[in-house]
């Protein structure tokens, strides 16, 4: 009796399984990059309701990040100024710059500016400014150039990952406190002997189990 199907349709189940092998790893290959912070978060930059420039005022004009977020240091929150401190100068500069629009009506109606925020953890992962800061990491190594960006976006993935990449090896990223809003400080030859000292001084042994971060 001659066969229904040719020979070459007995390797059908072998080719098949391995095709559906491939695909899966090509899905989930897919999913682990194209969703991942790295992808998805890196490079978020919303519109504000203000036109504001860090590259002018933390750069060019050299202001303190401490001058406009002046809890970073001692709060697990970094705020977000009041429009009190951006009229503590336009109240003479830029009067009439119509950019500056809604910081006069926000001033005058008393209603605040609804920012959009960027760097946003989720809410099952705790994260301490004033502990990071106090430590010696400065603004730049979460944050990026701010000093740079006319308009703020997020340079880092701050994923689990990327977090505890840092709490395995902080090293790199201590400096002197007097250094952590110095955008362009650069390590030293001698940044390794700093970092041996200031890790025993201070008592740096960032957590890497689950509850230094999901409490």
């Amino acid at each position: 009796m001659a066969q229904i199907f040719p020979r070459w349709t007995n390797r059908l189940p072998v080719v098949i399984a391995i095709l559906i092998v491939l695909g899966g790893m090509n899905v989930v290959g897919g999913l682990w990059y194209y969703g991942s912070p790295k992808y998805t978060d890196v490079g978020y930059r919303p519109t504000q309701p203000v036109v504001y420039s860090h590259k002018l005022h933390a750069g060019d004009l050299g202001i303190d990040c401490r001058y406009c977020h002046v809890s970073v240091e001692t709060s697990a929150v970094s705020n977000i100024p009041p429009v009190k401190t951006c009229m503590n100068c336009h109240t003479m500069i830029g009067i009439e710059n119509p950019k500056l629009a809604p910081v006069y009506d926000s001033w005058a109606t008393g209603k605040p500016i609804e920012w959009v925020r960027i760097h946003k953890l989720p809410d099952y992962a705790y994260f301490d400014h004033s502990l990071h800061l106090n430590a010696g990491v400065g603004c730049v190594s979460c944050h990026g150039r701010i000093d740079q960006m006319d308009v703020v976006q997020q340079e880092k993935p701050l994923s689990m990952s990327w977090c505890l990449d840092c709490h395995r090896n902080p090293d790199p990223n201590l400096r002197p406190k007097d250094k952590i809003t110095d955008m362009e400080w650069v390590p030293g030859p001698d940044h390794d002997a700093f970092v041996a000292s200031v890790r025993k001084e201070r008592t740096i042994q960032p957590p890497e189990d689950c509850t230094g971060c999901h409490r």
